[in-house]
């Protein structure tokens, strides 16, 4: 049973509030080692600490540590505001990069906010922040909404 279906029912911020609740975390989220903090509808907190395992050969952190939290606030801010049987997928992500994050950068903050959400496309924003509130990426996402048909068993 995947995490959606344990929460069958439930709205996208119910559902994520539960699994907060429960301090369950989403596969992605074990395997790069950062997790949900902060919840409300339209907008998520996502913090981590990188570890070595998301170095790149250059010894700083691979770019895509910072665009899979970007993606995770990006689609969780929408996820937050869905209706019970709504599902969403990233159509687009933009990650601009302002600042390396390194074994100084310390935990690392994404905060994800809706900037419009509609019938079938939402479009959302997120800032990734180091440990001294210094901006290191953003993102700007455009995500498709749609229906999801509950599995039988």
């Amino acid at each position: 049973m995947n995490i959606l279906e344990s929460n069958h029912g439930l709205d996208g911020h119910d559902q994520l509030e539960a699994l907060m609740r429960a301090g369950i975390q989403p596969p992605i989220g074990e395997t790069l080692e950062f997790a949900l903090v902060e919840l409300e509808r339209g907008r998520v907190v996502f913090e981590g600490t990188p570890s070595h395992k998301v170095f790149n050969p250059i010894g700083s952190v691979h770019g895509g540590y910072a665009a899979t939290l970007l993606d995770s606030a990006c689609g969780c801010a929408v996820h937050s505001s869905l209706p019970a049987g709504q599902g969403y997928t990233t159509l687009e992500l933009k990650v601009a990069y302002h600042r390396a994050l390194s074994e100084s950068s310390g935990q690392v903050r994404a905060e994800g906010k809706i900037v419009s959400l509609g019938r079938r496309v939402a479009f959302s924003e997120a800032r990734l922040v180091d440990s001294e509130g210094r901006l290191c990426a953003s993102a700007t996402s455009t995500l498709l909404v749609f229906p999801i048909e509950p599995r039988s068993s």
